[in-house]
Formats: structure tokens, sequence, C-alpha cells
């Protein structure tokens, strides 16, 4: 995850599972509103576990790439046993998305096995993988006190979020709002680690009086002075809370989107099982009338004789 190209690439896949799961949740409640339950995963028609062994594929050549591919020496410990001081970075972000290749393979394993508390475990795991997240980002190795750090300390309150909703999912499986702030909170931050992948990365985009610097072999930013680092963090607290207005307005449009597209299905849906309970009560009017005629009659022959 360090660098431009670690940064973007996490960023389009948490981008990709946040965007997946907005949908899906999106479509199940808007077609399934009274007897909604938040999945942990969505299967598919074609491969059922698709989502989760593409998690487990991300996360097995993202471990590779931190630890072994990549670096001069593809071995993540010194030559006396010991771990490198800058690779301790690697060894974090390989920490983490351990965490989440965990989550997927006993995902995989709890449906199998299909356990009575199945959906409560998948969800234990995820909010593990979360909870793992926020830990690293917050005890980081790398920069606290610098730009980075704080692109890193706006990306744990994103974190945090996905966490508590995670959470709070496994004792409320169908609240739909629930369901959507996760999704939404797992795309926010695919992008907030694109942005930061460019903004700290890209010379031109790196705010004044702020410049890349070699530290034990990465690149970080560094500012000429105090007030240039305050302008900087400023400008990255700006550029946050921009990016929450334009996810949350996303958000709503794309329910409203897909609420406008799914809710005639719905109302087509609806109209037909009127016109299937209004035809079944007319059946069993004309049944009753008939039983009713059939008793008037015996009646009247009871009386004649």
């Amino acid at each position: 995850m360090g660098g431009s190209r670690g940064h973007v690439t996490s960023g389009l896949a948490f981008l990709a599972l946040g965007s997946w799961h907005l949908f899906n949740h999106i479509k199940l409640h808007l077609l399934h509103p009274n007897s909604y339950t938040c999945p942990p995963w969505f299967p598919t028609s074609k491969i059922r576990y698709i989502e989760l062994l593409l998690i487990m594929l991300f996360s097995s050549i993202f471990i590779s790439t931190e630890i072994f591919i990549g670096h001069e020496r593809h071995r993540p410990l010194d030559a006396d046993g010991s771990i490198s001081t800058n690779r301790l970075n690697n060894l974090e972000h390989s920490a983490i998305t351990i965490s989440f290749f965990v989550y997927a393979a006993f995902a995989i394993l709890l449906d199998k096995a299909a356990p009575k508390a199945q959906h409560g475990w998948t969800q234990f795991l995820g909010a593990l993988a979360f909870a793992q997240q926020l830990l690293l980002f917050h005890f980081h190795s790398a920069d606290h006190m610098g730009v980075e750090g704080h692109y890193h300390l706006l990306f744990q309150c994103v974190i945090i979020v996905s966490l508590a909703t995670t959470l709070m999912g496994i004792g409320m499986p169908k609240s739909f709002m629930i369901s959507f702030l996760r999704s939404l909170s797992i795309f926010f931050q695919g992008v907030w680690l694109i942005v930061t992948g460019y903004m700290l990365w890209t010379p031109a985009l790196i705010p004044r009086g702020c410049f890349l610097h070699l530290e034990q072999g990465q690149k970080v930013v560094r500012c000429s002075s105090h007030e240039m680092l305050h302008r900087a963090k400023s400008l990255v607290n700006l550029l946050f809370s921009w990016l929450l207005v334009a996810i949350a307005v996303f958000g709503v449009t794309f329910y409203l989107v897909l609420a406008k597209l799914y809710g005639k299905n719905v109302e087509h849906l609806r109209l037909e099982k009127e016109e299937v309970k209004e035809e079944t009560d007319h059946v069993e009017l004309q049944e009753k009338s008939k039983l009713l005629g059939e008793s008037k009659i015996f009646s009247m022959e009871i009386c004649t004789n």
C-alpha cells in the first residue's frame, strides 16, 4: 500500500467492492423491502463465490508484492533474521491484507458448513478485518506528523464507519441503512486511497511550500516551515470535506436512480399480486355463492317434504 501505485491499486479494490455492495444492497432492498436481510457478501449465478475469491486473489497478489516482489532483496528479513526498518510499512500493509484474506476464506467455509450463526460469524470476521486496518493505520510506522500522516488520520475516520456499521449489522441484519452506510464507507475508502496516492506522489499536486524527500528508501512529503505544513493539512481537510459531500450526494442519487429503475418492476409485481388476489377472491366468492344456493335449495326440499 506504500507509494502511489500501492495506494491507487488498493483504492481501486475497495472502490469496486463498495460499488458492488452498494448496488446489490439497494437492489435487494427495492425488490424485497419487507423481507430484506443484509447478506455479508453477494453470490452470483455462474460463480457463487466470485466476490470472495477475488478478495483472496487480490490479497495474495498484494501480500506477495509487499513482501517479496518489487524489492531489491526478495525477502522480508535482513541477513541476521531481523525486520528491517524500511520494511515495517510493507509488513503492516500485509497484516491488514491477511485479515481480509481470512475473512473471505472463512466466509466460504461458513457458507458451506451453513451453521445457524453463519451471518453473525461472517460479519464478525469482516469487523475484525476493519479493526485490524484501523489499528495498524493508527499506529502506522510511517510519519504521523506530516501530510501523509494527516491523510491517514482522515482515512481512519472512514474506517471507523466501516467497522461500526459492520458490528451493528450483526445485531440488526434487517436494517437497510446500516448496509447502505457500510457500502458507501467502503466506497469512500477506495476513493480516499486513490486520491492519497495521486496527491502525495505527484509533484504538481503537492501543496506550495512542500516537496518530496527521500527517507529510508521511500519518498515522503516534507514542508519548508510549520506554516506551510499547517496550510497543507488545511487543504487536505478541505479536500476530505468536499469528497464527503460529493460521495453522500452520489450515494443518494445512485439510490434514486435504482429506485426509478427497479421501482417499476416492484410496482409491476405488486399489481400482478393484486390482480391474482382479486381473481382468487372472485373465485372464492363464486364458490361461496354456489354453496349458499345449494344449501337454500336443500333447505327448501326438506321443507317441502
